[in-house]
């Protein structure tokens, strides 16, 4: 079945699916629609979504003006396929000059006459039309693709427009000059005007033709009034939760050995031993048979041995995080569940694709296994400590929509790097939660780290149906050779068989 009947399906049955489209923002997934002939339906389609999208970004005045430069858009990359089938038809060259001239004086009348032809011909074809709409690193992208290249004329008469756009203050100044082979050229002049109105300039419209694909790239800020919003009240709330779960003082003071250069290792096997409790949770996480030791170690000592002393305080980290905030309900044991199959990908995509680094490799299992603490932290609050955020709401004039927003998991990823920062851990791992959702923000020196927790999430997410491959971060899957879904999808079998233990056990 084609993308455009999925479409259409989905048109006749039921609207857009709204939560998939937030889940899309929240964790700056691309949304698309592919449609071949651009009839209304798909038009109303694209509209709706396209409101869902703005809306969930606090955008909303938007719309009409995004609306109208998509629809002028993919219009005129709908009349660029028809082009191609048109001067096929009449034996004409599209890349010659002579040809292109030729064929450009009767194009209009002729295809206006029998367009429903030439819309089935370009369908069979298998020329489309490809509307992505994206949010990432705080800026909205919208992208227009369609299956054919521009030819030498059709790339400098867009430039042309680009260019002579900023000269035009209204529609009328615009269309002095127009040009009857192509129409007036009006639409890209509008789109550019429509742009300074919402304050994006011409440079933020790309166009880039190659490898049998055109592409129109819109690039807009997402205007911060709720980005200043979310990172004040994320940072209120992280003062909130560092005081109500204090880390563990047996495991800070171990902590503070492992800091030492003098500290000498009988001084650390001793005060792990000297708490009973510590000793064996430690015991149990060197054993996890995600970890593929071997053999079982059974003392301290040659826990140590077996993975040195930066395991042992990543593995110190992982169990005072566990033991301040793990509980027994029900929905947090699936997001403990999710962390620890998350953190054995993140330790198995490590031994292979960065075998000789080895602080990646010890960093990768606890940095998988704590992406997701923001959210954790919230399951484990108490309701009075809620209460206390709702009340930080009204005192710092924020709308309460942005708390349900955090409580429902958005910004999850800053409000887990700021308690772990409270907390001292380790900078790779405060920035492998913190850029878990957007791997190349993440400083140079972390990039391989987060990168592994990123891959490791969404291949969870893509084992359940949740994401599909155009979902994933196309530079993330260059840096890991994944260059088709067949490649991810066999990536994703194999790390099924390296699940370990499975389920997350206290």
């Amino acid at each position: 079945m084609s993308e455009e009947s999925l479409v259409f399906s989905n048109i006749q049955n039921a609207p857009p699916d709204t939560e998939a489209i937030k889940n899309a923002v929240k964790h700056g997934f691309p949304l698309s629609i592919t449609t071949y002939t651009f009839p209304i339906e798909i038009e109303q389609y694209i509209n709706q979504v396209l409101k869902v999208f703005l809306h969930e970004l606090d955008q909303d005045y938007m719309t009409e003006y995004l609306a109208y430069c998509l629809k002028e858009l993919i219009i005129n990359s709908k009349k660029a396929n028809t082009k191609r089938v048109y001067f096929k038809e009449r034996h004409l060259n599209i890349a010659e000059n002579d040809d292109y001239k030729r064929g450009m004086e009767s194009f209009k009348n002729d295809t206006i006459k029998d367009i429903t032809r030439y819309l089935a011909l370009q369908r069979q074809a298998g020329l489309y039309i490809k509307l992505t709409l994206q949010v990432k690193n705080n800026y909205i992208k919208l992208e227009i693709k369609n299956n054919t290249e521009l030819t030498v004329h059709e790339y400098k008469r867009i430039h042309d427009k680009l260019t002579r756009s900023v000269q035009f203050h209204s529609i009328p100044d615009a269309a002095m000059n127009p040009d009857e082979t192509e129409g007036a050229g009006l639409g890209l002049i509008i789109i550019c005007m429509i742009l300074q109105k919402l304050g994006v300039q011409t440079n933020n419209i790309t166009v880039q033709s190659q490898n049998g694909e055109t592409a129109i790239g819109i690039t807009i800020p997402v205007f911060h009034g709720e980005q200043q919003h979310m990172l004040l009240l994320s940072e209120e709330i992280a003062k909130k939760i560092a005081a109500v779960p204090a880390f563990p003082e047996n495991i800070t003071k171990i902590n503070r050995l492992l800091d030492n250069p003098q500290t000498k290792i009988t001084e650390i096997v001793e005060a792990i031993n000297n708490d009973a409790g510590l000793t064996a949770d430690l015991l149990r996480m060197v054993n996890n048979a995600s970890l593929r030791r071997t053999s079982p170690c059974t003392d301290v000592a040659t826990a140590v041995k077996m993975v040195g002393l930066r395991n042992i305080k990543n593995l110190l980290y992982t169990i005072g995080t566990i033991k301040n905030l793990m509980k027994s309900d029900k929905d947090q044991k699936i997001l403990w569940d999710h962390a620890a199959q998350t953190a054995i990908y993140s330790y198995v995509l490590s031994c292979r694709f960065f075998r000789n680094e080895y602080n990646v490799i010890s960093d990768a299992y606890v940095c998988g296994l704590l992406h997701d603490i923001g959210k954790i932290l919230f399951e484990s609050a108490h309701p009075d400590t809620l209460n206390i955020f709702e009340q930080i709401c009204t005192e710092k004039s924020i709308p309460f929509l942005f708390f349900e927003k955090i409580i429902a998991g958005a910004n999850h990823g800053e409000i887990g790097a700021l308690i772990t920062t409270n907390w001292n851990f380790p900078t790779v791992i405060t920035n492998a939660i913190r850029y878990h959702h957007n791997p190349n923000q993440a400083p140079e020196e972390f990039k391989k780290s987060v990168r592994l927790v990123y891959l490791a999430n969404m291949i969870t997410h893509y084992q359940n149906g949740t994401v599909s491959f155009r979902d994933f971060d196309t530079e993330t899957l260059e840096v890991f050779n994944l260059n088709s879904e067949e490649q991810l999808a066999a990536l994703a079998y194999e790390l099924n068989g390296n699940r370990g233990g499975g389920e997350f056990e206290r």
